[in-house]
């Protein structure tokens, strides 16, 4: 049954159905336009806080993980990740909602690796409010390393009622791949595998050479000259 003519100009003619509204988009991990510069210290190892030495940073703008040459490892809760270079550093990258970020006085950074039998830290790091990226130069390929990143909320006043938490801490683990030695196995495994297929070519050609042209020599009595 054939629809009426009008109801097809109708539906030609109906505009489409809209898309669902986009879900806005997340806060970035770039630090804001007006933090040029992100504020740590290095603490040094111990029950101790205090102590380290004031030093300054340029965040890491426009930075992309892409592979091969860099793997992304992220939190349970997304808010922080780590991308592992192959030059062995690692930038570790968080963002924060805005009425989150206004409660942050600083952030605490904890760096531990796993042992046979126990974890072990590697670095305490103190960083700005301002901050949203940190780079460790330098991690060992093959060991398990976990970052946590713990937001700091800010100081009450005395007459004022305790501060709410600025939020839990985010904690991501990866392992660096030993990227130096990957290369030396396959180059290993391609010479191998050359060194295999001639000795393969060298044994076809001596067992064709001893078939072929040493047998006629010494198997065909009959052709002995008769005295």
């Amino acid at each position: 049954m054939r629809a009426p003519p009008l109801l097809l100009l109708l539906a030609a003619c109906a505009p489409p159905p809209r898309a669902a509204a986009a879900a806005p988009t997340p806060p970035g991990w770039e630090p804001a336009a007006d933090a040029p510069w992100c504020p740590y210290k290095v603490l040094p190892e111990g029950p101790e806080a205090g102590g380290g030495r004031l030093c300054f940073r340029s965040p890491a703008r426009g930075f992309r993980c892409q592979a091969p040459g860099c793997a992304a490892h992220a939190s349970a809760g997304r808010s922080l990740r780590a991308s592992v270079l192959r030059n062995r550093s690692v930038l570790l990258q968080w963002r924060l909602a805005p009425a989150e970020a206004r409660r942050v006085r600083a952030f605490a950074l904890n760096c531990s690796w796993r042992g046979a039998y126990t974890r072990f830290p590697c670095e305490r790091v103190l960083l700005g409010a301002s901050c949203r990226d940190y780079l460790l130069p330098d991690v060992h390929d093959g060991v398990r390393y976990r970052l946590c990143l713990q937001p700091l909320p800010l100081r009450a006043e005395p007459a004022a009622a305790a501060p709410e938490p600025a939020g839990p801490a985010e904690c991501v683990e990866f392992a660096a791949e030993p990227a130096g030695m990957r290369e030396i196995v396959v180059a290993m495994t391609a010479v191998g595998g050359s060194i295999c297929v001639m000795l393969v070519v060298i044994c076809l050609l001596v067992a064709y050479i001893t078939e072929n042209l040493m047998h006629p020599a010494f198997g065909r009595p009959g052709l002995r000259r008769q005295p």
